[in-house]
């Protein structure tokens, strides 16, 4: 495969991200990036008419094709105190989430 994704550029990119992966992982995930990279080398291949217009997607959604927004309108749910017993912890109703630990980068 062209363009394979070295072990090396794979550690780098791994560093960069300031991932922690096992072997394992490692070489799942740089199996799949070169599978990825392999998608794309394969549509590349794919021959297409001189001109074509680059497309986001097949049909153009225009406001003569797109139907009508709906209106924004709250609609309360029955029974909140249903799925506020479901919260690990909550304080006076709200959610209580755990502090997420952060470093400050220089």
């Amino acid at each position: 495969m062209k363009d394979e994704i070295t072990i090396e550029v794979f550690n780098h990119l791994v560093s960069l991200a300031a991932l922690e992966l096992d072997e394992t992982q490692a070489q799942y995930l740089r199996h799949e990036l070169n599978q990825q990279l392999k998608a794309i080398h394969e549509l590349e291949a794919v021959p297409l008419e001189q001109g074509l217009k680059i497309n986001a997607h097949g049909v153009a959604f225009t406001p003569q094709t797109s139907p009508q927004l709906r209106k924004d309108e709250w609609i309360p749910f029955e029974d909140t105190q249903d799925i506020l017993a479901q919260l690990p912890q909550s304080d006076d109703r709200y959610v209580v989430v755990p502090d997420i630990p952060h470093e400050k980068l220089d």
